[in-house]
């Protein structure tokens, strides 16, 4: 085989899925990797890679790794149940304990992204300065971007940090609000019951 094939045409594991493709180029991923990034290393469209990262994900579930998505990145990570066997092995401190305000901020962050320092204070009726600097510390949130508006101030967001702290995959794997007025609703109708 010379050197002067075309990527696409030397022997690069042709034998193996596209799962297996894309598990191993994961694998060895410094971070997590855009669909992009991995249809341009296998020369295969987008949607190949999606259907290819579904059939990964899927034969993942039952073994000792999981993909993770996340901003529209994927990256291979370890099944969140095996992070205490993970935490000893490695002999890792247990994972911090979030304090009640940090949990309170942390899940206004993940519900309203991306969300200002500002909102968050209006929403917890107090200043989550602290909170913030020990949330970004932790790397659970980052910098996103800035608001429009006056003094365009600093939105933030959830990290892949985040996911893995919870056990998540997705953001989209999060439990869904209740609304004030159904649960108002539900408890009138207990009460008249």
């Amino acid at each position: 085989m010379s050197d002067s094939q075309p990527f696409s045409e030397q022997n690069t594991g042709g034998e193996l899925p596209l799962s297996a493709k894309l598990e191993a180029m994961l694998f060895v991923a410094a971070e997590p990797v855009t669909t992009a990034q991995l249809s341009a290393a296998l020369d295969v469209a987008p949607s190949v890679i999606e259907r290819g990262l579904n059939e990964l994900e899927s034969s993942l579930s039952s073994r000792g790794l999981r993909l993770q998505r996340h901003a529209g990145r994927a990256q291979l990570t370890t099944a969140p149940e095996l992070a205490e066997l993970i935490e000893h092995f490695l002999g890792l401190e247990a994972m911090t304990h979030l304090s009640r305000a940090a949990l309170e901020t942390l899940a206004i962050v993940a519900y309203q992204q991306p969300v200002t320092r500002p909102q968050i204070d209006s929403i917890r009726g107090v200043n989550s300065d602290s909170m913030m600097k020990s949330l970004l510390h932790k790397g659970l949130i980052l910098e996103s971007g800035r608001a429009e508006g006056p003094g365009r101030p600093i939105l933030y967001s959830t990290t892949p940090e985040f996911l893995q702290h919870f056990g998540l995959n997705s953001i989209l794997e999060m439990p869904s609000l209740a609304k004030p007025e159904e649960e108002g609703e539900n408890h009138d109708e207990m009460l008249k019951g």
